[in-house]
């Protein structure tokens, strides 16, 4: 779909942000309420109407290495003020992330990410199988062995939160303009300095990757590789259930993958597929619906019965090691990079809005994100593959 441009782009910026999704608009916010004036964000499309909109909802801090523990953790105290800063509803659900567990190394492995999410100030708790099913009550629990719960983490509207930031940000004076499209990016003196579009060019002060699963071929044009690969990711609902708890944990199938939560009166579901040719294919296909009936059937056989309504499909932007890549690049100084989430940009959107201020600033974030740098991959060293993929 072409988007009408009708604004004239500026020939100059402090700041230009390419990618108007949730880290995009993210950085737009929090670069504008630090008094960063003559920020640029250019999405070709509509806001949000990338991978966010086509995101699960899920927040969470349950993760198995400190980074992302403090990444979710931030967030989702931002997530919870939303209403009071920037001032948006974003329908926020505290229902709890409820994952099942069904091998021995898992529950060990769970075992071990609790403790450090406990030090960390997360309230998870590994439970027994009998209470996993009183806080999921659709769950066949065969095969379970134990589950982790949060009950601080929960879901909320992606759409909503892009609206936030991006109207915030407005108002302190950033400027956000859709249908605009980068085409190149001139490295001069070793800096990304002048950005090419279908609608102009502006000549950029810093250059700042926020694309999600377009930003490889954008990190080319700025002289950086960033290693990040598209691959399709399915959702679908079911029909309402007049008979469906008022309160449903996210709740996923750890050894599957196959998760559900809430979503109006009936539930939103999905999974991995592990046979998903990478690419930017956006379009629904059914193929998937066998394996996932499969997991329907072992883990929630009762929703073999519920009618499903038609889904979507959306992109991760997967990693090597499935952790983010968040920093500045040693090629060209000028242009930083926040991307290669694997699933979960949109849930640590508010973190990594603060950690890009401040790499901007030169001020020292509130988490040390040195090992999520691109240089990991150069240097032979990426970070332990983050194991909680949903």
């Amino acid at each position: 779909m072409t988007i009408p441009y009708a604004r004239a782009l500026p020939s100059v910026a402090e700041v230009v942000i390419v990618g108007g999704g949730a880290i995009g608009t993210s950085i737009a916010f929090h670069l504008a309420e630090a008094g960063v004036t003559d920020v640029v964000l250019l999405e070709r499309d509509r806001l949000g109407t990338g991978s966010t909109c086509k995101a699960a909802g899920g927040v969470r801090a349950q993760f198995s290495d400190q980074i992302n523990i403090q990444l979710g953790a931030r967030s989702l105290e931002a997530f919870a003020r939303f209403g009071r800063r920037p001032g948006q509803e974003i329908d926020l659900h505290r229902v709890g992330y409820l994952f099942l567990l069904s091998t021995p190394d898992d529950v060990e492995s769970f075992e071990r990410d609790v403790k450090l999410q406990n030090e960390l100030g997360v309230t998870s708790r590994m439970i027994d199988v009998a209470e996993a099913k009183r806080l999921s009550p659709l769950i066949r629990t065969d095969g379970l062995l134990a589950a982790a719960f949060s009950p601080e983490d929960g879901h909320c509207t992606p759409e909503s939160v892009v609206l936030g930031y991006a109207s915030a940000a407005r108002r302190l004076g950033a400027q956000l303009l859709t249908g605009v499209t980068v085409t190149g990016i001139d490295v001069e003196g070793g800096e990304a300095r002048t950005v090419h579009t279908e609608h102009g060019t502006i000549t950029a002060g810093t250059v700042i990757c926020a694309a999600g699963a377009w930003s490889q071929p954008l990190g080319e044009m700025a002289g950086t590789e960033l290693p990040v690969t598209p691959v399709r990711r399915q959702i679908i609902f079911t029909e309402p259930m007049s008979d469906l708890a008022p309160l449903v944990p996210f709740t996923i199938d750890f050894a599957t993958s196959y998760y559900f939560h809430r979503e109006g009166r009936g539930l939103l579901m999905g999974m991995s597929d592990p046979d998903q040719v990478p690419g930017y294919d956006l379009r629904y296909s059914e193929e998937w619906l066998p394996r996932l009936g499969d997991a329907i059937a072992a883990r929630t056989p009762s929703l073999l019965d519920v009618g499903l309504v038609h889904g979507w499909a959306g992109l991760y932007e997967i990693t090597p090691d499935h952790n983010a890549l968040i920093g500045r690049s040693s090629q060209t100084p000028n242009f930083l990079y926040a991307t290669g989430f694997s699933g979960h940009g949109f849930l640590q959107a508010p973190a990594v809005g603060e950690v890009i201020r401040d790499l901007y600033l030169d001020r020292e974030p509130f988490v040390d994100t040195a090992p999520l740098s691109v240089e990991r991959f150069r240097d032979g060293a990426a970070a332990r593959p983050e194991s909680h993929i949903v």
